[in-house]
């Protein structure tokens, strides 16, 4: 190949390989000029030019909303988000998904779950997300969720638990939830009239976030309402943003609805330089360009197919230098670093000791040190995780955070964070020297010791003096406290709370706030009326989360009050062993259903078609079982089938059960023998309701016949068990040979 032609060769390489990007109207590198799809399609047809050829990301209007794919409960339409996304990947852009959260576009068969099912139906949203969309590039996690825009937002905070302590706990759930499934994704914001009219609102939510450690990567202003706004407005909203969120920023859904192409035009000039050159700006997404086919009237780009003179300028700024050249947070719209910074209190006394963790997370590269700062101060430069680093609390009011973290080819990347130094001297501490013990019994007063707002919220004068005396006070809506606790066993728990009230409506949940994570311990339980406000009654919860053994803080998260509190017991679930009684209430997984109170204890309860419980079990005794199992229920129809798992997957299915129509307090005992044989050894007893709904208080398993035709033989070691000859007949301590013990083989010498 002679020279010539291998440079003739490469020149035309080089000018296909740059076509696309050239031919789009962004060939900036570092932030992209993007729109949405039209009426549910990625062209738009009618004259326009073909959409890879003018934009270079997208965004569905609809097609990823979660009304838009699971409109019935368990059906889910992704295809419409599949064309679009499939779109982009094959013209070599990049896309955002919009949205996992909002109170807008939300199913309409989620008003009619309880809060409990409605969280496990958001969790269930986001894990089939996750499933169809391994990898997301941008995801607008929260929609507009400032103050009551949007008439779902209180039942959006309830389903996601609430303002707990931070008053925007509920946002923070969400935003760990994306997390958790893609790190790697830039995780972002996004709110109506950011600029303008809740402009303090809106900072004040995002500064929020950030603050508590939440890992939210960047603010997304949807710029609809800056049809009439001024240069110097808009500046200065954009500046006030910035100065107190030091955060990327997305321009999420940029418009200008007016009909006077002159007038778009000259708006156009004023807007989008304004935000596309600022350095912090991530890139910028148009909200719709044919006219006729936009949420609002005028705001189309396009109309027969014809540009309309905003459009005609847009393509011509987007040519000129300041728009190629501009710089962003993220090039090629890839998120490098994961960086969120985490007080163990948002709120500390003066003078107390603050644990400051910063989560730090590579995409691609290395990290080689991580310094915090507190203000100007240097407290800590840490080169192994975890980043943890301890500060005493001097200077009162806001202390801002900043964390550099240094990678190994030099590269530094930065994020703010803050927490507030009170002026209250009162230091955090356990209530008692000694910590309570679980498995054990926490008294509802013994609350943390320390100032309101950092180990308790909305706790009466009365109560903090009498803590002996706590339970005679009623909760408040939106109180909470910390309990500083020892947990002496690994393991998978209940908690029975003791509660008295005179009414129904009362809710709570337990919590854990982790340095990494905002984990729901239990469910949100509901406070039932007990009689009278002296009257206490435990209900039982299960406890979401393996604990490990060690000091934990759970904080008692009260949603609705207006009941009274006694005390705390939390029980080990046991594995359960075969032969013997599985109580049903002490699951350690499952979907659906509650515990329930039965004349001598507890049972799972009001269970449903398609509700399921899982329970840890070791079969001691190999062979062939019959059960016993206790029931109940109002309904007739009511069914459940039985499976046993071993570790490595294989199952034994067990006969169904029918269960009665006798009412649900009176409880039966229904029989049945399982064909297959059961093996030693741990197992998962996994229970399915398959009609009706059930009450399930324990089921007995007996083994009827042992195995004795296990093929390997064993020298004598353990003596204990009743011992078989090879006939099956039970012999002696005195025999000698091979005997069955246990279900082995085993040679008595």
């Amino acid at each position: 190949m002679n020279k010539t032609f291998t440079r003739n060769f490469l020149l035309l390489a080089v000018c296909l390989f740059a076509l696309p990007s050239a031919a789009q109207l962004s060939s900036n590198p570092y932030k992209f000029l993007g729109n949405i799809t039209t009426r549910g399609n990625v062209e738009a047809g009618g004259g326009v030019p073909k959409y890879y050829t003018l934009w270079n990301q997208i965004t569905c209007e609809n097609e990823s909303k979660w009304s838009s794919v699971e409109g019935s409960r368990g059906n889910f339409n992704w295809n419409g988000a599949n064309n679009a996304f499939s779109y982009a990947k094959q013209h070599n852009f990049t896309y955002k998904f919009h949205a996992l959260v909002w109170g807008a576009q939300y199913p309409g068969w989620l008003e009619s779950l309880a809060p409990a099912e409605r969280f496990a139906a958001m969790t269930n949203w986001f894990d089939h997300a996750k499933d169809q969309f391994d990898v997301l590039p941008m995801i607008d996690v929260v929609n507009e969720a400032v103050g009551n825009h949007q008439a779902g937002n209180p039942m959006m905070k309830e389903t996601l638990g609430g303002g707990g302590k931070t008053g925007y706990d509920w946002l923070i759930k969400a935003f760990e939830m994306a997390y958790e499934r893609w790190p790697d994704a830039i995780l972002i914001y996004n709110d109506y009239n950011s600029i303008r009219w809740d402009l303090n609102n809106y900072i004040t939510l995002v500064q929020t976030l950030r603050d508590a450690g939440a890992p939210i990567d960047a603010y997304g202003n949807q710029a609809h309402e800056l049809s009439d706004i001024s240069e110097s407005e808009l500046k200065n909203a954009l500046k006030s943003q910035q100065d107190a969120l030091k955060m990327p920023m997305f321009v999420t859904e940029l418009d200008i609805d007016i009909a006077n192409d002159t007038q778009q035009r000259n708006q156009y000039k004023k807007v989008l330089p304004n935000m596309w050159e600022l350095p912090y700006c991530a890139g910028v997404t148009l909200w719709g360009y044919v006219l006729g086919a936009t949420w609002v009237d005028n705001s189309g780009l396009y109309r027969n197919g014809e540009e309309r003179p905003a459009m005609t300028w847009i393509k011509e700024y987007m040519q000129t230098d300041a728009a190629k050249n501009a710089v962003g947070p993220f090039p090629g719209t890839k998120k490098e670093a994961s960086i969120y910074i985490r007080p163990a209190s948002q709120n500390v006394a003066k003078g107390d000791v603050l644990p400051i963790k910063v989560r730090a997370r590579m995409a691609t590269k290395t990290i080689e040190k991580v310094d915090l700062y507190v203000g100007s101060e240097l407290i800590a430069t840490m080169t192994s995780e975890p980043y943890i680093a301890e500060y005493t609390a001097s200077t009162a009011g806001y202390n801002i955070l900043k964390a550099v973290v240094t990678t190994t080819d030099g590269s530094t990347y930065e994020r703010y964070g803050r927490f507030k130094v009170l002026s209250e001297t009162t230091k955090r501490e356990p209530y008692n020297e000694t910590l309570p013990e679980l498995p054990g019994t926490v008294n509802a007063g013994e609350f943390d010791k320390g100032a309101s707002g950092v180990s308790y919220s909305k706790v009466s004068t009365t109560a903090l003096k009498s803590r002996d005396k706590f339970n005679t006070t009623a909760t408040q809506d939106g109180q909470w406290m910390d309990y500083t606790v020892d947990v002496m066993e690994d393991g998978l728990y209940t908690v029975d709370v003791e509660v008295a009230s005179t009414k129904t409506g009362g809710r709570f949940h337990l919590a854990e706030y982790s340095f990494d994570n905002l984990d729901f311990l239990t469910d949100f339980t509901d406070v039932p009326n007990t009689g009278s406000t002296t009257e206490f009654k435990p209900v039982r919860c299960s406890v979401n989360k393996y604990l490990t053994a060690g000091r934990h803080v759970f904080t008692m998260l009260v949603e609705k009050g207006g009941f009274y509190l006694n005390s705390m017991t939390f029980n080990l679930l046991p594995t359960y062993s075969m032969p013997g009684i599985v109580e049903a209430e002490n699951f350690v997984n499952s979907k659906g259903g509650s515990i329930v109170a039965t004349s001598d204890g507890f049972a799972w309860g009001n269970a449903a078609n398609g509700d399921w419980a899982e329970y840890s079990v070791k079969v001691e005794q190999a062979g062939k079982y019959s059960y016993e199992a206790t029931v109940s229920s109002e309904t007739s129809g009511s069914k459940f089938t039985m499976t046993l798992i071993d570790e490595g997957g294989n199952e034994i299915s067990i006969p169904m059960v029918k269960v009665p129509n006798k009412g649900k307090d009176t409880y039966e005992v229904k029989t049945g023998n399982v064909k297959d044989a059961f093996k030693e050894g741990l197992h998962t007893l996994r229970i399915n309701i398959t009609g009706g709904n059930c009450n399930i208080d324990k089921v007995n398993f007996i083994c009827t016949e042992p195995v004795t035709g296990i093929v390997n033989v064993e020298i004598d070691g353990d003596n204990t068990g009743d011992s078989y000859n090879l006939s099956g007949q039970k012999v002696g301590t005195g025999y000698k040979g091979i005997v069955i013990r246990n279900g082995r083989k085993v040679f008595v010498k």
